[in-house]
């Protein structure tokens, strides 16, 4: 099962502003593992970004599987 961006963005609001950590499956069964990671509000672009305030990660919902947050 595929995202769609706006299912992602609001699956990730539950971060509500706050920091989290957050682990995004890939449809090619790779992982990315983000620690202390916070949503990026809507710019210009449309993309998701999430933040660990250090690397901004741009992620793209169609290729996620699944999403754990906490």
């Amino acid at each position: 099962m595929a995202f769609s961006p706006e299912q992602l963005r609001t699956a990730l609001g539950d971060l509500n502003g706050q920091r989290g950590d957050v682990r995004v499956e890939f449809e090619t069964k790779s992982a990315l593992v983000i620690k202390n990671a916070i949503l990026v509000p809507v710019e210009e672009d449309n993309l998701i970004k999430l933040t660990d305030g250090t690397h901004e990660y741009l992620v793209d919902a169609t290729r996620i599987v699944w999403v754990e947050i906490g």
